[in-house]
């Protein structure tokens, strides 16, 4: 039996394994890559990428229907599902091939194509009858969609996000499980692009928001578009022929029953854990299975294995996996010397219309850390100016800042431009800026950011640091 001793075994080439690997690469040649495939991240094949280019058609299909506004009238607007998925894989492989030549280019000593099964902390067991003995470990093996029990009787008409950008053409209908950040993007899109959509929810929650003014306003703008209910009461839901029937109560309280090409399954994700071997480590882990680490240096318990990436559940973001990565592999491969690493100022993003933004602390972790002696400052931008200009003025911002301080702690936001608003905010939360200082930096005339100064105003004021905000302050001007 051959056996690889290596300083580092890094499992996993999805994006937070590539990222360990380069980082444990700067302390030591002997590292070893191990994944089993499919290849490509999770970003780059079933995440980010193709429900962007989804979303981007359906932007299109959008702005075709809805420019009499603007006195432009466009009489027929034609969807071709077919023309609409080519696309979409298309650009996405393009994606997934320059995730593929970055392996490509690691050398073939350093990389194995097969799973990994731990034996003790430092011994591995490769499905292709190979072990691995290495001094530390990163486990950054990713997630896969879980399938809630209501579901699980479901066969050919069941995708989830790791099939769902496969489809030839468009479907005709289809019913979406979990107003999460994918389930929402994807309902949105399909539903313009002429999909008969229904999305369900259990909780009440859409796209993570904790800030009930943000979320309220939300759960109204979406579901006024499309059928949105996210405190459901499914009954049934029964695969037959010719697609699926789901019996439901509906949003006014009637039993109904509709049938469905597909059903999509967007209620969450699993950490790739339960076929590590995790049991013959010593490693803690909660009751979810997933070991116990340290989020600042990836470390679980202080043990020589790392856990970076999708697989720890704590961020799962493309940024944040990288990250992680890097955090884990530098630690992995300068062992046992671990040293807390550069965590980001978190920001999340929905890529809806309109679009989602959470910023820093949310609202929950700011009363903790300010035991409720915290103020909020609010602009609605459905009559800020540059808004109104592009007919994009659905929205609510609430920013968050400390009494005492000042300080910016973080935010909420539904609105236009939430994407660009939430790196500038972002990046404040990582200086630590104070409101004060936020308002001192410039702002152009006109834009969706003059939305933001207003909250940053109201926030001040609030505060008792800054004057009172003039009421109705039409802001058509750069000293206003």
């Amino acid at each position: 039996m051959k056996i690889h001793d290596v300083d580092v075994a890094i499992l996993g080439a999805g994006t937070a394994g590539l990222g360990a690997y380069r980082a444990a690469s700067k302390h030591t040649e002997k590292i070893l890559l191990i994944d089993g495939g499919p290849l490509g991240t999770t970003c780059a094949r079933v995440g980010c990428m193709p429900s962007k280019l989804l979303i981007a058609a359906a932007e299109a299909a959008q702005r075709s229907r809805h420019s009499t506004i603007f006195g432009v009238t466009n009489p027929q607007t034609l969807i071709d599902g077919k023309a609409v998925m080519a696309r979409v894989q298309r650009e996405r492989d393009r994606f997934v091939g320059f995730v593929l030549q970055s392996i490509e280019g690691i050398p073939e000593a350093r990389k194995i194509y097969a799973y990994a099964e731990f034996l003790d902390n430092h011994m591995l067991q490769l499905s292709n009858g190979e072990r691995v003995r290495a001094k530390t470990v990163v486990i950054a093996t990713g997630s896969r969609p879980a399938v809630p029990p209501q579901l699980r009787d479901l066969r050919k008409r069941l995708l989830d996000t790791d099939q769902i950008f496969e489809l030839p053409d468009l479907p005709k209908s289809i019913a979406i499980f979990g107003p999460g950040v994918v389930g929402l993007e994807l309902g949105q899109a399909f539903h313009r692009l002429n999909v008969q959509v229904k999305l369900f929810g259990r909780s009440g929650g859409i796209a993570g928001l904790k800030d009930p003014a943000i979320k309220d306003y939300a759960l109204k703008t979406f579901s006024s578009e499309f059928y949105l209910d996210a405190q459901a009461q499914v009954e049934t839901v029964e695969e037959l022929p010719e697609g699926v029937k789901i019996r439901f109560q509906d949003r006014e309280g009637k039993m109904v029953e509709d049938i469905f090409e597909y059903v999509l399954n967007a209620t969450g994700r699993k950490p790739n854990l339960d076929k590590l071997g995790l049991e013959k480590t010593t490693l803690k882990t909660d009751k979810k299975g997933v070991p116990e680490f340290d989020p600042f240096t990836l470390q679980c318990g202080d043990s020589n294995i790392f856990l970076a990436g999708d697989v720890n559940g704590d961020r799962p973001l493309l940024h944040e996996a990288a990250d992680e990565g890097r955090i884990a592999g530098d630690n992995a491969g300068r062992f046992p010397d671990v040293r807390s690493g550069l965590r980001r100022a978190p920001i999340s993003i929905v890529f809806g219309d309109p679009q989602i933004a959470s910023i820093g602390l949310n609202l929950d972790q700011v009363k903790l850390r300010c035991n409720q002696c915290y103020a909020f400052g609010e602009v609605s931008f459905e009559d800020q100016g540059r808004s109104r200009v592009m007919a994009e003025n659905k929205g609510l911002l609430r920013v968050y800042g400390e009494h005492g301080t000042g300080l910016f702690l973080g935010a909420e936001m539904i609105g236009p431009r939430a994407e660009h608003i939430a790196h500038l905010l972002s990046w404040a939360a990582q200086q630590h800026m104070t409101v004060a200082q936020m308002l001192d930096m410039p702002f152009y005339h006109p834009v969706v950011e003059e939305g933001l100064r207003s909250a940053l105003r109201d926030l001040n004021a609030k505060l008792r640091i800054g004057p009172e905000v003039v009421k109705d302050c039409m802001e058509t001007g750069p000293g206003a």
